[in-house]
């Protein structure tokens, strides 16, 4: 006999009510647990952003300009001197009028979000860090297990790649930081900016799922889910980063956990996953070879 409306209404209830539970208590873990940070001011955490944009600006606008943010007229400079130098980037000799011109979007976006921040920010910006976006696409491809000598700026299919590996990091990042931001209006824009980064993101799983390249994809994935949970304290709530497509075949589009939420990670998972897996206690390498600037700047 099938269940009645009625039957599967409480049961969905139920079901509704467990996840809530189950929500509450990773909130709690996350916050209170031995997972919890040192709250940071609101201006550092901006700051921390503001290095995460300068990364996703410079290789957006080199992919499809040839030139970063300050060839396309946006400053760099700012706390701790001038802008560093970017190593690496050139234009990508896209084949699909649609992932050039998705590409061009991301580009003006990560470029307008570093403009926002620089902004809000004032006198207190930081300065533009020293960025490799040469040899550390090539470590990070070789660790993950995708081969040799990977560049994201030759082909079309390598720059998705490329811009898969750190975009669903910046999502985690607004979301980690999200419960320490005190100011509404910070806090407002932060959430404004993690949604756009979520579309990003969405719109590169998307491509690479439509390529074929879910392969590659896991592979990236489970890369960055070892970083982060290397410095994942006891008690934390691990992250189960997914690439776009299951081994059952079933797409994985959203990268959420059991409950549809958008992984969080601390600082210190965002800067081992960006430093390369170099473990607690670093302050730089992989894709910024002398660390970002500001407070937030080692792996804890």
């Amino acid at each position: 006999m099938e269940p009645s409306w009625t039957n599967l209404l409480e049961r969905r209830k139920l079901l509704r009510t467990a996840s809530l539970g189950a929500v509450a208590t990773a909130f709690a873990m996350k916050v209170t647990g031995a997972d919890a940070q040192t709250a940071p001011t609101d201006p550092e955490i901006l700051n921390f952003a503001l290095n995460l944009e300068y990364l996703e600006a410079e290789y957006y606008l080199r992919a499809v300009t040839g030139t970063g943010l300050a060839g396309n007229g946006v400053g760099v400079n700012g706390v701790g001197g001038s802008g560093g130098t970017v190593t690496g980037g050139s234009r990508v000799a896209f084949q699909s009028r649609q992932t050039y011109q998705l590409a061009l979007e991301i580009a003006q976006d990560e470029m307008a979000h570093v403009k926002l921040l620089r902004q809000a920010l004032d006198t207190a910006a930081v300065a533009e860090p020293d960025i490799n976006l040469s040899t550390s696409f090539a470590a990070a491809a070789q660790a993950a297990g995708l081969g040799a000598g990977f560049s994201p700026f030759a082909s079309e299919a390598d720059f998705l790649l490329g811009a898969f590996i750190f975009e669903d990091v910046g999502v985690s990042a607004y979301a980690g930081a999200a419960q320490f931001i005190s100011s509404k209006s910070y806090l407002t824009t932060a959430a404004q900016i993690l949604a756009v980064e979520a579309y990003h993101a969405g719109e590169i799983r998307t491509r690479l799922l439509l390529g074929g390249f879910a392969a590659q994809s896991n592979m990236i994935a489970a890369l960055r889910a070892k970083a982060s949970n290397a410095v994942t304290t006891s008690g934390a709530m691990p992250v189960r980063d997914h690439g776009v497509q299951a081994s059952n075949g079933m797409v994985t589009i959203v990268d959420a956990d059991a409950n549809a939420l958008a992984f969080t990670r601390t600082t210190g998972q965002v800067l081992n996953v960006v430093y390369l897996g170099k473990g607690v206690g670093t302050t730089s390498g992989g894709f910024f070879p002398s660390g970002v600037n500001g407070a937030i700047n080692t792996v804890t």
